[in-house]
């Protein structure tokens, strides 16, 4: 690393320090309250299930859950690349997660909100080609939709309401 870099560096961790920056999963940041203390409603089918693991990856499976979050998934499907013939080659797969985020020892609802992503996949393969690359757009949809929702809890104020 040669000296400019080190200064820059230098600087720029001085500047952070000094504008109140805190790490948001360091020991006063604000993931702290989410980690192993939110419980993720059971899952309803496939897409559900990798959200929830998701979740659960990022977040920690809860010991003692201080919140319940609960998740609606809509999914949707569109034609993007058509043939003269009309034949779709890719479609993107739209998704929206709608979550509330509850304080299980009052039940009131600490915050709410909605994100949306898209991820799309190829048709020109074979069936079982298609199918795989249509679960895998299916997964990484979730997974996106999972990041989108942590940042936002993230940002929620949590603390209780007094």
């Amino acid at each position: 690393m040669s000296l400019l870099d080190r200064r820059t560096l230098l600087f720029g961790l001085v500047a952070l320090a000094g504008c109140g920056f805190t790490p948001v999963y360091g020991p006063q940041g604000a993931a702290r309250a989410l980690l192993n203390a939110v419980e993720v409603d059971a899952p309803r089918d496939r897409e559900g299930y990798l959200l929830v693991r998701h979740l659960e990856e990022r977040l920690g499976q809860p010991t003692a859950p201080r919140f319940g979050l609960s998740i609606a998934i809509q999914l949707g499907e569109e034609r993007m690349a058509i043939t003269v013939e009309n034949v779709a080659t890719r479609f993107n797969l739209l998704g929206k997660a709608t979550y509330a985020l509850r304080d299980m020892a009052s039940g009131e609802v600490v915050t709410t909100g909605t994100v949306e992503s898209f991820t799309g996949y190829s048709t020109t393969g074979s069936t079982a080609a298609t199918q795989a690359a249509s679960r895998d757009a299916s997964e990484r949809l979730m997974v996106i939709l999972g990041d989108k929702i942590i940042t936002r809890l993230t940002l929620a104020d949590l603390s209780p309401a007094t």
